[in-house]
């Protein structure tokens, strides 16, 4: 794997399309008042939110994307890598913050791993 593939991990798309199917069940609600169109900003909001949020990831970094934003992390930075309780993956880093990586799970923890150009240990050697 070349240093500049990038492996991306993102939210269901299913959100995407019931952000659509929200939108467009708003537009009557919207239209039936000039002071309700602030309305149609929430599912306008989840649905730019479930296309652009993840964590994406390659030799050098991890990048954290959400809604507006993003935030880079080093491989240096990070000390460990693991599940939660409920299943979601988290990044520990060298100064002890821990760091949810959007999007990934826990299962998902190998893929992330080997989209660095690292392996993991051989569980059963």
């Amino acid at each position: 794997m070349s240093s500049s593939d990038t492996v991306r991990f993102r939210h269901n798309q299913a959100i995407l399309a019931a952000a659509i199917i929200a939108f467009i069940g708003a537009l009557p609600l919207a239209g039936a008042r000039w002071y309700l169109l602030p309305v149609l900003l929430v599912p306008l909001a989840v649905g730019v939110w479930a296309w652009r949020a993840g964590t994406d990831v390659d030799a050098r970094e991890l990048r954290l994307r959400a809604l507006v934003g993003q935030r880079r992390i080093s491989w240096d930075r990070v000390v460990e890598l693991a599940p939660d309780a409920r299943g979601r993956a988290v990044a520990r880093l060298d100064d002890g913050q821990a760091v949810l990586l959007p999007a990934v799970r826990g299962a998902d923890l190998p893929r992330l791993v080997e989209a660095t150009g690292q392996t993991l240990p051989d569980a059963a050697g």
